[in-house]
Parts: C-alpha cells; sequence; structure tokens
C-alpha cells in the first residue's frame, strides 16, 4: 500500500517525527562506556510512554524476524547493524553503535536512525562508514521531490556510497510510512534513476543508507532478529523520515 498524506495527517508527522530525533539525540548523549543495551532500551520506553506515544516495535513480528521483537528500540552494535535486539551488554569505549526508533503519535508513524561512537576513542573506519551513511541520507533526501521518482533517490544514496568504497546489500532499505511503519514503495540503496514510482506531496519515506565496511552479505545470530556484517566487519545505518512537499522532501526526524 502506497499511503498518500493529508495535511493534518502531514502535521501530525511532523510531531511524532520531533519526538523520535528528541529521544534519539536523549539515548546518544545518555551513551557512555559502560552503559548497558537494557537501560538504554529502558530509557526509550520511559521517553516513549511519557509522550503518549506508541512503540512500532514491542509487538512487531514481520517474517524476517523471530517475532514479536519485545523491545522499544533497535540497539546494533559493531558489526550489528540492523534490527538489533536489546541484551545485556555494557559498552565499551569505541564501540560504534546504532540506534534505530520508530513510534507512532496521532495515528501516524515516523523512523529514524543514527549511528556514533561511544567515549573518546574514535576508530578511523568507525568514522569513514558513519560520515558515508550520512553524506548517502543527505544526497537521497536532496534527490526527493514532487516531480522525482523512487530510482532518483536510490540512484543518489548508491552513487555516495558505491564512491566511498563500500559494497551495498539490497535485502533491506529505504520504506513508505504513514499510519503503519513499513509501506510501499521499498526505497533500494541502489538504483537507477528515471525509474519507479513517482513521488507525490503527501507521501512520507523513511530512507535508511546503511553499509557493511567490506562485505555485502548479511548473518542472522542466535537471537533470531539481530543481523551482522558476515566478515565480522564494523558497520553504520543512519535513517531520515520525510515528507514530499510541493517544493521537495521536508525532514521530519531532525532535532534542529
Amino acid at each position: 500500500m502506497i499511503e498518500i498524506l493529508n495535511a493534518a495527517e502531514v502535521a501530525r508527522a511532523r510531531e511524532t517525527g520531533a519526538l523520535v530525533a528528541h529521544v534519539l539525540q536523549t539515548l546518544k548523549g545518555r551513551a557512555k562506556p559502560g552503559t548497558n543495551l537494557l537501560d538504554i532500551d529502558r530509557w526509550a520506553q520511559a521517553m516513549i510512554l511519557e509522550a503518549g506515544a506508541k512503540s512500532c516495535y514491542v509487538d512487531y513480528a514481520p517474517s524476517f524476524g523471530r517475532g514479536p521483537f519485545g523491545h522499544y528500540i533497535c540497539t546494533s552494535v559493531n558489526d550489528a547493524v540492523l534490527h538489533g535486539l536489546p541484551y545485556d551488554y555494557a559498552l565499551g569505549n569505541g564501540d560504534l553503535v546504532s540506534l534505530d526508533l520508530a513510534v507512532t503519535t496521532g495515528g501516524i508513524a515516523a523512523d529514524s536512525a543514527i549511528s556514533f561512537i561511544v567515549g573518546d576513542q574514535k576508530p578511523a573506519q568507525s568514522v569513514a562508514l558513519i560520515e558515508a551513511t550520512e553524506r548517502a541520507l543527505s544526497a537521497g533526501i536532496a534527490a526527493a521531490g514532487p516531480d522525482a521518482r523512487i530510482g532518483d533517490i536510490s540512484h543518489a544514496i548508491g552513487t555516495v556510497l558505491t564512491e566511498a568504497g563500500y559494497p551495498i546489500n539490497t535485502e533491506f532499505g529505504g520504506h513508505g510510512i504513514g499510519s503503519t511503519m513499513h509501506q510501499d514503495p521499498h526505497v533500494s540503496n541502489t538504483g537507477r534513476p528515471g525509474r519507479g514510482y513517482r513521488l507525490r506531496p503527501g507521501l512520507l519515506l523513511a530512507l535508511e543508507p546503511w553499509v557493511m565496511a567490506d562485505t555485502a552479505q548479511l548473518v542472522t545470530d542466535s537471537d533470531g532478529w539481530t543481523l551482522r556484517s558476515a566478515t565480522g566487519c564494523r558497520t553504520a545505518h543512519s535513517e531520515h523520515t520525510i515528507a514530499i512537499t510541493d517544493d521537495g522532501a521536508e525532514i521530519l526526524t531532525t532535532s534542529a
């Protein structure tokens, strides 16, 4: 299903997106060496419930996971890149963490992910991975507009990631979002310009470039959810929910 939101629904999406951004930035600020992933999940739960929002993850049980997910946030560390199930792990200095959060307020969802390095050790490879996904996300957003097509976004994202030297996995990518978290259209992280669904004002998309340093192959952890790089290399993931407008793309999950 491809859902086109009206002006009132887009306004609610802005509120949801602002909450998602606030929670993620708060959690990033709290994440220090020694912080447990289960504490991050509890903090996310408290903020979501205090805001009167609803988690998109707790009861989520798609075909690719061993559901229901049962937690409020995805916490992926180092070689984990997507759907990281929180567990009893204390973060170390220099760990690369990706936090992915989706909630619903007023019947409209927003989805965002950030990657960052914990502590004062900043491995160069980890910095480069994060920066590449952030540049790719910015390029994808810049390519989105009411006259563009999904392939234009995919091509913009893929061009940045390829030029940075990273393999691209196409099993998971961006997606439509609205009254539910995952909708059509699928937004691959590589593609051909001028192809696919033509964007329309009122369409919400979650764009999410993610990379693994030296492989495009994923393996599923024993928890049935966490996706890791097949080689054990480090990974990064950046995501924003955007709204297509008459003038281009509006980022809904920004803390600015």
